[in-house]
């Protein structure tokens, strides 16, 4: 089944709970630094800039989702259902 995984990366804070929630670890956040563009592991400010969804290992399970105190993932195209919360 197709299916996507959407983040309001705007809206989150870094805190990393879907990462450490995540089954298959699928999710990594990072920052960039702005003078090499290598990816930096932490969190600058409590922010971070991107998070990597490695779909190849993401199962669509959703724990994310659940893990996420600020609501900011959501997974949507499973089947014909749309959006998981």
């Amino acid at each position: 089944m197709a299916f996507s995984v959407h983040v309001n990366i705007n809206r989150c804070t870094g805190c990393g709970n879907c990462v450490v929630a995540c089954p298959v670890n699928a999710l990594e956040l990072y920052t960039l630094d702005p003078v090499t563009k290598e990816k930096i592991y932490h969190v600058v400010d409590g922010k971070s800039i991107s998070m990597d969804v490695k779909m190849e290992l993401c199962a669509g399970c959703g724990v994310c989702i659940g893990a996420c105190p600020y609501k900011v993932i959501t997974l949507s195209g499973r089947g014909e259902a749309g959006v998981f919360v």
